[in-house]
């Protein structure tokens, strides 16, 4: 049984049809990524996953259940978990802060044990505490000496990091992760691609978006590509990089040339 599937996918707004006869499916365990020009499709993919959006027509499957048409809230509660394309983290919270609000489920207590102290509390606080720098060692280094830093003081690269942490809090059976790497330098992407691949290790599944090919080569087994909404390829990385319809679609001369898309 695939753990997400996704089946004859539809999605409209105002008659546009930002995905349509979508279906595929990623098993337990797998890293798939998925690329494409921008406005294929791919973050509208991750809404409609994770119920930002409802779907126009079609079905999607967490572990053979549907889930299109949940609410974002119920779709977490099933232990699915994404970034955004624009980070989204409390600033003005510490980065140990901001991983504990990922570990709410986890690691939750009654009001009234916290406000009196109790050893119940007290207890779940140190384990949370301690939970929580296991993620941050998982994402680099640099995050575990700045656990009392304040989120808007981290550098670029790290903010990055932080929101994979907080996802990664949760324990998520899902992580769906939309552009990561965006903004990074290319040091920055070899060390976020050797982080995922030690994550993807642990067999999390993971549905991976983004444009630059150096990470999605490194990190993923397999590689979904849309176009206007539909999918054009479905392959192994070294079979979709050499697909025509997918270099005329987007990797293109910027892909033969090496440019910043294949970075």
């Amino acid at each position: 049984m695939a753990m997400l599937s996704v089946q004859k996918l539809g999605k409209d707004f105002g008659g546009i049809a930002a995905l349509n006869d979508l279906s595929f499916d990623v098993a337990a365990g797998e890293v798939v990524g998925l690329i494409g020009p921008n406005g294929s499709g791919k973050t509208t993919l991750i809404n409609l996953v994770t119920g930002l959006y409802r779907p126009s027509v079609g079905r999607i499957c967490l572990e053979g259940a549907r889930i299109d048409g949940l609410s974002p809230h119920r779709v977490a509660r099933r232990s699915v978990a994404r970034t955004f394309q624009n980070i989204r983290l409390f600033d003005d919270l510490t980065v140990l802060e901001n991983v504990l609000i990922g570990m709410d489920r986890r690691f939750s207590t009654s009001y009234a044990a916290a406000l009196l102290g109790l050893r119940s509390a007290r207890l779940r606080e140190r384990l949370a505490r301690l939970a929580a720098l296991e993620v941050l060692a998982q994402v680099g280094g640099t995050l575990t000496a700045r656990v009392d830093m304040a989120a808007r003081q981290l550098p670029y690269a790290d903010k990055r990091r932080l929101e994979i942490a907080r996802a990664l809090a949760s324990q998520p059976k899902l992580l769906l992760l939309d552009e990561p790497a965006a903004g990074m330098s290319p040091a920055e992407i070899r060390t976020l691609t050797d982080d995922l691949r030690a994550i993807a290790q642990t067999g999390l599944t993971i549905l991976l978006v983004e444009h630059k090919m150096r990470l999605i080569e490194g990190v993923t087994g397999r590689v979904v590509v849309l176009d206007l909404g539909r999918k054009i390829a479905d392959a192994p990385f070294d079979a979709v990089r050499r697909d025509s319809r997918v270099v005329q679609a987007y990797l293109g001369r910027a892909y033969e040339r090496g440019s910043d898309v294949a970075a």
